[in-house]
């Protein structure tokens, strides 16, 4: 069966680049502009990894995360991080919230089809 993917950025292009990558690949990839919008998604089906930017308008990815974690059928699913942010105490943050792992932007294509590989 085909994993799915939800890709979700504010940013359109960064959201269209990662999904292009994920499809590629073989995966089913929905996006989502924020993360009100990822958890309308979320609430509606169970996908098997969630790929999220940090900084977005009405709710950022840390926040999206500790949602995501709140719902029982996403305890088991790969939550991972990409944005340009590095700061050690927002990771923390976002280790504490449930995110499973942080990537970096921009993004190596062949490097995050190997972490998604880990995961699903």
């Amino acid at each position: 069966m085909t994993k799915s993917i939800l890709v979700v950025d504010d940013t359109r292009s960064m959201r269209k680049m990662v999904a292009a990558v994920l499809q590629t690949a073989g995966y089913q990839v929905e996006e989502a502009g924020d993360g009100v919008e990822a958890l309308a998604l979320a609430r509606g089906r169970v996908f098997d990894l969630v790929v999220t930017d940090q900084n977005m308008p009405r709710m950022d990815g840390v926040s999206l995360i500790r949602e995501l974690r709140s719902l029982a059928a996403y305890d088991p699913v790969a939550l991972l991080v990409l944005s340009t942010e590095v700061n050690p105490e927002l990771k923390q943050k976002g280790r504490e919230a449930g995110a499973t792992g942080w990537m970096a932007k921009p993004f190596d294509p062949q490097r995050m089809l190997e972490i998604v590989r880990t995961f699903i």
